[in-house]
């Protein structure tokens, strides 16, 4: 379960970044960039994000399952 977490937030960081590289694009407006290209452009980063969380290719969950698991009560500890 502790893996799953770090993934999804691994993918939600990787989104993000991927969203704050677009938005500092110069790009004008014209109608091959405007709403379907834009919820292309959405689906296509929602999913390279999952797929570089769960492969692991940041290394970002890898890092944050390390560190939440410090903090679990090991197993067969009362």
């Amino acid at each position: 379960e502790l893996r799953e977490a770090a993934e999804g937030f691994e993918a939600i960081m990787v989104r993000k970044m991927l969203e704050t590289a677009r938005a500092a694009s110069f790009a004008e407006e014209t109608p091959l960039t405007g709403g379907g290209m834009r919820q292309f452009t959405a689906m296509r980063d929602e999913h390279f994000a999952d797929v570089a969380a769960k492969s692991g290719a940041f290394g970002f969950a890898r890092s944050i399952e390390a560190s939440l698991a410090q903090h679990l009560p090991v197993h067969g500890d009362s």
